[in-house]
Order: structure tokens, then C-alpha cells, then sequence
């Protein structure tokens, strides 16, 4: 795949530290598209697709808060970066109450910054240097469309927004559809690292991602059994067109029927 920069979502209401902040990071190979109010950034998330966000608390028409809150119920896994003038103990613990993924007091050296927004990237499983989204690529899965870019997964008219880890578990296995994929690769692709406490969190993803995949629920077998990893079909015979697969303590399988 083509590397696409990394795209962030900057919202700050001092123009001299938004413009400094832009050049920064773009010189950085990094793309970056600015607002100086939470209301207009908001807006503008629900029409396009960034990788984080770096966000002032103390904004016009909609401060840091709502707007975390607002931005999160488009993509929920959205990393964000509190950059705010509020330094005290107690506004420091609210903000990670809130789900921030970091918070940066000012004023701030716009290499640590730099650091931290990495750091946080490597963490949620963004490459913080290549990107990982916005590639424009769709993929044709039996009766469905998935549009990896714009995290969107479509069945006829019916369409159901991903995360950004559903999208790259989904994507993964597509490209190699029909194959078992370890679940210590899939750890190391999305979450960059293969503990074993991370199981859990690999196992709810593709759950959510299997019941997805499901269009015909009266035919969709009531019991699935494996024996050395191979799956029973039901009594009627019934296998869907497309489905996650589960290989007990191997990996996962994305089957892709013609």
C-alpha cells in the first residue's frame, strides 16, 4: 500500500500557536487541518477522516469537552490530545476522566508534543509516521462493500460505521481471506504489540466484527461447533457467504464463499 501522511485534527483558538503548531508538523511530513472554534471542527470531522486530535479546552462556541464528546460519537476510538492552559492537579484529572489519551500544559516545547502525539499513535496502533487510513480503498466481500477509508461497512442500503480497529482487523483478514491469521500478528498489527492481556480485547473486536457479517438471521445457525478447527455447518446446510472463523487458541479466518 501507497504510505499517506497522518492526518491531524488541530483545534485551537490562538492563531500565532495554531499557525506554529501547523507548520511544525507539516514540515514533518504530517497533514494538518486547523480550526480556531469546536463548532466549525465538528462539524468538519463528520465530513472527513482524521488520525488525532490535538484539542484546546478553553474554545469558543464549544469548549474541548463537548467537542471530545461529539467527535467520539462518529469514531469512538478517536486519539485525542488535550493542549491547554489548564495546569492545575485537579483540571489535569478531569481531563483523563474525560478519555483523553495525553494532556499538554502550556506553554509546551512543540518537540515534546511531537513525542507524545507518536507515542499515543504507536499506542492506539496508527503508524505515527506513515499513516493508516485514507487510502481510498474498498474492498467487494460476497454481499457487502467495505469501504476501508471511510470506515464503512455496506450491506444493500444499510450502512454501519467501524472504528478504526474494526476497520484494520477487517482489512487484514481480507487480504489474506481464506488463510488463518495468528492471533499474535493480529495483536502486532493493531494493537503494536502481542501481550497476552490483550486477547480479550482482540477476541471482543471480532466478535462485533462476526455479527456484523450476519444478513440472514433466521438461517444463521443457532450453534456453532468447532472440532480441530474446522466449523460444522447446521442441519440445513446453511453457510453465509462471508464470515469470521475462529480456530480455538490459533487465530482467526476471514471465509470468503463464492
Amino acid at each position: 500500500m501507497k504510505n499517506k501522511k497522518t492526518r491531524i485534527l488541530l483545534v485551537e483558538d490562538s492563531q500565532n500557536l495554531r499557525m506554529v503548531l501547523k507548520d511544525y508538523f507539516e514540515m514533518r511530513n504530517y497533514k494538518v487541518i486547523d480550526f480556531e472554534n469546536g463548532e466549525t471542527a465538528v462539524r468538519s470531522y463528520r465530513n472527513g477522516y482524521y488520525d488525532i486530535c490535538l484539542l484546546d479546552i478553553g474554545l469558543p462556541k464549544k469548549d474541548g469537552y463537548a467537542v471530545m464528546k461529539e467527535l467520539r460519537t462518529v469514531t469512538p476510538d478517536l486519539p485525542v490530545i488535550f493542549i491547554t492552559a489548564k495546569d492545575t492537579k485537579e483540571d489535569k484529572i478531569k481531563g483523563f476522566k474525560a478519555g483523553c489519551d495525553d494532556y499538554v500544559t502550556k506553554p509546551f516545547s512543540t518537540e515534546e508534543l511531537l513525542f507524545r502525539m507518536e507515542a499515543v499513535l504507536k499506542r492506539t496502533g496508527i503508524n505515527g509516521k506513515n499513516g493508516f487510513l485514507y487510502d481510498g480503498t474498498i474492498f467487494n466481500m460476497g454481499e457487502f462493500t467495505f469501504n476501508f477509508s471511510e470506515l464503512k461497512l455496506i450491506h444493500n442500503d444499510q450502512v454501519r460505521m467501524l472504528t478504526k480497529k474494526e476497520a484494520s482487523l477487517l482489512k487484514i483478514l481480507y487480504e489474506h481471506k481464506n488463510k488463518l491469521v495468528p492471533r499474535e500478528i493480529l495483536l502486532k498489527e493493531i494493537w503494536g504489540e502481542s501481550k497476552a492481556t490483550l486477547g480479550r480485547s482482540l477476541d471482543v473486536y471480532l466478535s462485533k466484527l462476526r455479527f456484523y457479517l450476519i444478513t440472514d438471521e433466521k438461517n444463521a445457525p443457532e450453534n456453532i461447533s468447532h472440532e480441530g478447527g474446522r466449523r460444522k455447518r447446521d442441519k440445513f446446510g446453511y453457510e453465509p457467504k462471508v464470515e469470521i472463523m475462529n480456530v480455538h487458541g490459533v487465530g482467526y479466518l476471514l471465509k470468503v464463499r463464492a
